[in-house]
């Protein structure tokens, strides 16, 4: 039996008057996700326990199969291990935005434009974080670059706890007042973002963007703060062998801290133009090469929540559909019996813009053991009516790896 979870981060939404009350899962165009589920096992699942936020971090965990509760210690340290940071127990690490912020004279009375600054390109990423490096880094303090806009700076013997943090997708086009880090542990850090706007502002990389039309990634933004995690590994929790594949370091690090394998694929972004058929080919190859087990994640579809770009979020439920979940199908009948399980994370609704806690839709299609579900097509709402609830999420990926 070859096993694959189609992650759609963001997938599942609230339903849209634009849309006459639908959903995006609802509007999008996806048969081969709507033929699955039904003749598969389609229910609720609540992936992020009501203690922590609605994050990709904790609810990916969960999904995983690792219990939030007892496993979380913060999404840095994660997205740290897949940038390959030895970390010591007494180091603390923080989530490192590049955004693009206003241009107010005070860095209280700016709002935030952008938290990917245009998905700034990695190479020119670098370049910032560099300066930013030379500028601010000393013995207690290291910006290390990661993807895009997604970097990690590390807290030599720093504070667990430096005090109110926000994601800076949570406060998109809202003033950053009241929304700056808090408390006696976070002055160093809010400092250091003061000081990046006045590093990053000229710097050539942006001045160049901006002659491009793009936004400048003027500053840098620290939250997501955490400590060395320990998760126990995949195969011997389980009992079959996996790899991840995905754009982002968050989900890298998960599977490289479970000891599982992380695939690179070539124009893999995380946005909607990402390399979707290179993912899948990826896929079937560690499949086809002796791996049991496969997690592939799709970011694309909380890229377009966060944004507000409804179309574009209906698109990309549309192209994992024709580009992922139908040629991975075709090719995983071809290696024998197989089971697929497809869910998103976490809502990411395009009304708030940010995540949820609410429960996920999933189904759990085993070609050796079909079953009638009940539902025409997969969304929200008819995972609903099937009155399967999994109320922990962690206990998801168990059922899943059932041989039946």
């Amino acid at each position: 039996m070859k096993y694959a979870v189609v992650l759609c981060d963001g997938m599942a939404d609230y339903p849209i008057d634009s849309l006459h009350g639908a959903t995006p899962m609802q509007a999008a165009v996806k048969p081969t996700m709507d033929a699955l589920a039904r003749y598969a096992e389609v229910g609720l699942v609540k992936t992020v326990p009501d203690q922590l936020a609605p994050g990709s971090d904790v609810a990916n965990l969960s999904v995983m199969g690792y219990d939030p509760a007892a496993y979380y210690t913060g999404r840095s340290p994660l997205e740290a291990a897949s940038i390959g940071i030895d970390l010591a127990d007494d180091d603390v690490t923080l989530r490192c935005n590049l955004v693009t912020l206003s241009e107010e004279a005070g860095y209280e009375e700016k709002t935030m434009v952008d938290y990917c600054a245009d998905d700034i390109s990695t190479a020119e990423a670098h370049e910032l974080i560099q300066a930013v490096q030379e500028k601010l880094g000393s013995e207690r303090f290291s910006f290390y670059p990661g993807v895009s806009y997604r970097h990690c700076l590390v807290w030599k013997h720093g504070d667990p706890r430096p005090g109110k943090l926000t994601p800076p997708h949570d406060i998109t086009g809202r003033p950053v007042a009241g929304h700056l880090p808090e408390g006696d542990g976070a002055k160093p850090l809010l400092a250091m973002m003061k000081e990046s706007y006045e590093i990053l502002k000229e710097h050539p990389v942006n001045l160049a963007r901006i002659q491009r039309g793009k936004r400048p990634a003027n500053s840098i933004w620290l939250w997501g703060e955490g400590m060395r995690p320990r998760l126990d590994s995949f195969y011997e929790k389980f009992g079959v062998k996996g790899s991840v594949i995905s754009a982002v370091d968050l989900i890298k690090g998960i599977g490289l801290c479970a000891k599982m394998h992380s695939c690179d694929v070539e124009g893999a972004t995380g946005y909607i133009d990402t390399n979707f058929a290179g993912k899948t080919e990826a896929a079937l190859r560690e499949l086809a090469e002796g791996q049991d087990f496969v997690y592939l994640h799709l970011e694309a579809p909380d890229e377009c929540g966060h944004r507000n770009e409804l179309i574009k979020k209906i698109q990309s439920i549309g192209l994992i559909d024709r580009f992922v979940l139908k040629p991975l199908r075709e090719g995983m009948a071809k290696l024998g019996d197989y089971s697929i399980m497809v869910l998103p994370d976490h809502p990411t609704p395009i009304s708030t813009r940010t995540h949820a806690s609410d429960p996920v839709p999933y189904l759990i299609y085993r070609s050796n053991a079909e079953q009638e579900s009940g539902v025409l097509s997969f969304s929200e709402a008819s995972a609903k009516t099937t009155g399967i609830y999994c109320a922990q999420g962690h206990n998801l990926m168990k059922h899943f790896l059932e041989k039946e």
